[in-house]
């Protein structure tokens, strides 16, 4: 359970999320593609390609190499593409594609830290023109994201202006703690992959996600947190008429909350014959790696059947 309520009198702080795959249970770029291909933007040779991507991403992850391999394709494929259009295609597909993606356990870390008084920050590989939407549907404070060159004709010229990747989101991390006034001791950070090593070790709270075999090890070896995220959820399910009151009224909300919390437990712990500690039960689960094959199955045959 994370800390309740942030003390305004110590420096900020803020919770550093990774996106694809830590927030959402796919690459967000990727899941674009049909949209992109029914909008004439790519041929269904590029469509399956990306889907074939997609599956790859799934099944294991993608280490450095298998990035750079995508980040080239990509910035090659997006050349000559409308801006507008592709911000467009986004905005109009956004909330079928990606809000059914969005894991539950994070949307819950995400209330908890703006209950807290931290800001949220995504900071992904992705395009900014995909992330940031994302961002807002989330409910994030900011967004650090890889922004491409737009040339005067108002489309993508091919090469890469920012690229949020590896160390480089370390480096936004520390460049947003001098400009808010972060103290990065005392923020988190969430990650499924090992490329965000230098932005994990940059916070005083990192924890793994879902994380790949090179990151597990090397959570378990520095004593990280590693969470099992794998409830996907619409949000308008998950919280029917959901909206977020003003940071102070949340701050407020949380004191009286916790304390009403404690002092239930305080009694519910004298009233318990000889109980003098509450237990848990352990949750029954599928494997993570039989849930994620078979949604990547999917992904990998919806090219092949529409």
């Amino acid at each position: 359970m994370l800390l309740l309520v942030e003390n305004h009198s110590l420096p900020r702080t803020a919770a550093f999320f990774d996106l694809d795959k830590t927030v959402i249970a796919k690459s967000s770029t990727l899941t674009f593609s049909k949209s992109f291909y029914q909008g004439g933007l790519i041929n269904r040779r590029a469509a399956l390609r990306t889907a074939y991507a997609q599956f790859v991403f799934l099944v294991g992850g993608m280490d450095h190499d298998q990035m750079e391999r995508t980040r080239e394709y990509l910035s090659a494929l997006v050349r000559g593409w409308n801006v507008q259009q592709v911000k467009e295609i986004v905005a109009e597909t956004l909330h079928d594609l990606i809000d059914p993606l969005i894991y539950d356990e994070a949307a819950s870390l995400i209330e908890e830290h703006h209950v807290a008084g931290r800001d949220v920050v995504i900071v992904s590989t992705s395009g900014a023109e995909v992330v940031e939407p994302i961002g807002e549907l989330l409910g994030a404070d900011r967004v650090v994201a890889t922004r491409m060159v737009v040339g005067e004709d108002g489309c993508f010229t091919g090469e890469v202006e920012y690229y949020a990747y590896g160390p480089t989101k370390a480096e936004a991390i520390k460049e947003l703690a001098v400009s808010e006034g972060y103290d990065l001791s005392r923020c988190y950070a969430y990650s499924d992959s090992a490329t965000d090593l230098p932005m994990l070790q940059s916070v005083g709270h990192p924890h793994a996600v879902n994380p790949d075999r090179a990151l597990r090890r090397e959570a378990v070896a520095r004593g990280w947190p590693i969470l099992d995220f794998h409830r996907p959820v619409r949000l308008k399910q998950r919280i029917p008429a959901f909206s977020v009151p003003p940071r102070p009224a949340l701050v407020a909300m949380a004191a009286i909350g916790a304390a009403a919390a404690t002092a239930g437990l305080v009694w519910y712990a004298s009233r318990r014959p000889g109980g003098d500690g509450l237990r848990g039960s352990p949750h029954l689960r599928p494997r993570r790696s039989t849930v994620r094959r078979r949604a990547a199955m999917t992904v990998f045959v919806e090219f092949t059947v529409a």
